[in-house]
């Protein structure tokens, strides 16, 4: 069976050489397999019928009974269309083609009872419908099933007669070519336990739906299988690593740790640090290799936390390194960790892109014969020549910025690979964290340090411009500072947004010298710059701060207040959240501020309004998920988080937790999937894995 679906759709009858270069090229349709699994993104009841004299006044897709009672050609501007009067004997509507004239105008017969699908357009009291499905009524009525699929295409393949009728014919000539031997992949004990309707029957229910009860149960069973295949493969993953991956264990807590935490800890810890630490301690001192997500909102308190632990590994003996996705991020790391230690006498060092190589040379030799004890870097830590003796803990922060491959690179700094510890202030909605993050332990840090005061967040326009300037100068003339982030580096010719370099001159108009000193930062400057802009703004020589989303993650200045951000209709919830969190840092009240144009859409107005009334970075995260999805959520090509082809992480929460407990209870009583009835998925895991694997998509 499963060397038939393999089969190229080039020889599927309906399809041939050239359709199937289009499917291929459009759609990513290449063998049978491909095609079966094409599923249709949404359904119409074609059950349902008007007549001309009855249409509703909507753009909707409808169904129409009448007769063509006229034809005629219509010479344009540009070539011609065809035109029927639609009649039903007392109001008309137009059917219109702008293409394939004459074999269309052959196949017409006048006065024929015809049923007309397609997409109404209003112009005034008229309505017409461009390039109908049509079908005698006598058709149409012996045709069995009334629930319509309708499959994603391209204008290309409208263009060349690949219409939504020829790509349900494919089908059927599919299911005519496979017959009903689809392989099933689930054990018959789990259909009975979770009333699942069988593969074969979900798959043509599915392309060839009789209702919407028989739709929905087909639909059910596909979710179920995919999210299964996911999660069972997650948790082999699992038990694999706990089992076989030998990890460096860290039976010891000592100086280091003690003397930190009893004599140097800057305050004390939240009951969620506590619990964290214990968590990342068991963790530790066992043999298995430690993997663990640690989630925090934003200023929950990460850093202390990872310092904690990389002081277990340097009471193992062990080195520890710290990865950052931006040097301004691995700078301010370096330089709270190297403060904090200072009273430990730790050896730290910072290694970044700009590190000269006067520097670079002796920093590397001390890495490799153990004396630097802990190394805080971006991607640099990740190059070749950076070798550890031993390093016992690698820890990345902001996890997402990195692809999987950098983050693999850290395994293998070791001979047994080092224990890993991901970090994220983007608070991951539970769905998404089972799937995307399913082989790795997670903890949340979910209660912010006492004294963090909440911050305001406001909404205004363009037109209160002047009185936020009014308000800046408020909060400077009491000491405080500011930043402005905005979206564009330079102006746009497509997007309609303040750019970057724009409003730096206006601030600096309206904040001029001597009076107000102003910072720029910008992805395109270097390091250098970037580095003295900062450290201009963090020691308080500058009032404001004119920047991009360079300085999202980390930055910290107690001493800011305000935070606007400029264009906010353009940025994700988590992105907004992430940047809000830049200030309420110290003691004083702080404001974030959403400047937007006058006209938001549907989507920007629930996120304006959620970001003024929630400060709970989880819930924005859930809504986040909901408006957006998967794909934008977690950054740059976090789309491809896991490329499901029926399952939504956003709407299936509720199959994936009942998922998640057939997984486990397999996994528990069959760890090595042995068992006569798990045969079936064991080969399914195999021909799985032989083919398109989700092994690359899992952190």
């Amino acid at each position: 069976m499963s060397v038939l679906l393999q089969k190229p759709i080039d020889y599927l009858k309906g399809v041939g050489p050239n359709r199937a270069q289009l499917l291929k090229k459009e759609l990513g349709i290449y063998t049978l397999q491909d095609l079966l699994y094409f599923f249709p993104h949404r359904y119409i009841d074609r059950s349902q019928h008007f007549t001309p004299s009855q249409l509703p006044k909507t753009t909707a897709e409808v169904q129409v009974l009448g007769s063509i009672t006229h034809l005629e050609t219509v010479k344009q501007k540009r070539g011609s269309r065809l035109v029927a009067t639609f009649s039903d004997g007392q109001n008309n509507i137009e059917l219109v083609w702008f293409r394939g004239h004459q074999w269309i105008q052959k196949s017409l017969q006048l006065n024929k009872p015809y049923m007309a699908f397609g997409r109404l357009n209003w112009f005034g009291r008229k309505c017409s419908i461009a390039h109908p499905e049509l079908e005698f009524f006598e058709d149409h009525k012996e045709r069995k099933g009334n629930f319509q699929p309708i499959y994603s295409s391209t204008e290309l393949l409208t263009k060349t007669g690949v219409s939504q009728k020829v790509t349900r014919q494919i089908m059927v000539h599919l299911f005519e070519e496979i017959g009903s031997g689809v392989q099933e992949v689930l054990p018959a004990s789990m259909l009975q336990q979770y009333r699942l309707m069988d593969k074969n029957n979900a798959l043509t229910t599915i392309h060839f739906p009789k209702n919407q009860e028989a739709l929905a149960l087909a639909q059910y069973r596909m979710k179920f299988e995919e999210l299964f295949f996911v999660q069972l493969q997650l948790g082999l993953k699992r038990l694999h690593r706990k089992q076989h991956l030998k990890g460096i264990p860290f039976p010891e807590v000592g100086d280091y740790f003690n003397s930190f935490f009893h004599n140097h800890l800057p305050f004390s810890l939240t009951a969620a640090q506590k619990r964290v630490v214990r968590e990342i301690r068991t963790d530790l001192k066992s043999e298995a290799q430690m993997n663990r997500l640690l989630q925090g909102d934003v200023g929950s308190g990460k850093t202390i936390v990872a310092i904690l632990c990389m002081l277990m590994a340097l009471d193992n003996g062990k080195q520890a390194t710290l990865v950052a996705p931006t040097e301004i991020l691995a700078q301010q790391h370096f330089t709270s960790i190297q403060e904090l230690l200072k009273p430990l006498n730790v050896n730290v060092a910072l290694l970044t892109g700009s590190v000269k190589k006067s520097a670079r040379v002796p920093l590397l030799e001390q890495l490799a014969d153990g004396s630097l004890q802990i190394l805080i870097g971006t991607h640099a830590i990740l190059e070749q020549p950076v070798t550890f003796k031993q390093l016992g803990l690698a820890i990345v922060d902001e996890q997402h910025r990195f692809g999987v491959a950098q983050r693999a690179k850290l395994w293998r700094k070791n001979v047994i690979p080092p224990n890993i510890l991901v970090m994220t202030a983007t608070p991951i909605p539970r769905t998404l964290a089972m799937t995307a993050y399913g082989d790795l332990e997670v903890s949340i840090l979910d209660e912010l340090p006492p004294g963090r005061k909440p911050i305001t967040t406001l909404h205004r326009n363009d037109s209160k411009r002047l009185a936020i300037f009014q308000f800046m100068r408020e909060e400077i003339a009491k000491g405080r500072q500011v930043y402005i982030v905005y979206p564009l580096i330079q102006e746009s010719d497509v997007l309609d947004y303040k750019d970057l370099m724009d409003g730096y001159e206006s601030i600096v108009r309206e904040f001029p010298l001597p009076d107000y000193q102003v910072s720029i930062v910008h992805g395109k400057m270097s390091a250098e710059d970037k580095a003295f802009e900062m450290e201009r703004f963090v020691s308080g020589k500058t009032q404001i701060m004119v920047a991009t989303t360079v300085i999202e993650v980390g930055v910290n200045v107690p001493n800011a207040s305000i935070m606007i951000i400029e264009s906010a209709e353009r940025f994700g919830l988590s992105q907004l959240h992430q940047l809000r969190g830049r200030v309420g840092r110290g003691a004083s009240k702080s404001y974030c501020v959403l400047m937007t144009g006058n006209k938001l859409s549907l989507d920007a107005q629930t996120r304006i309004q959620t970001m003024v009334r929630s400060q709970d970075g989880f819930e924005l995260a859930e809504v986040d998920l909901s408006l957006r999805g998967p794909g934008d959520l977690m950054g740059t090509q976090q789309s491809g988080v896991l490329p499901f082809l029926i399952a939504n992480l956003k709407k299936d929460s509720d199959i994936l937790k009942t998922v998640r407990y057939a997984v486990d209870e397999v996994l528990q009583n069959d760890p090595t999937l042995m068992l006569e009835k798990n045969t079936v998925l064991r080969t399914a895991l195999a021909l799985s894995q032989q083919g398109k694997s989700i092994w690359k998509y899992i952190g």
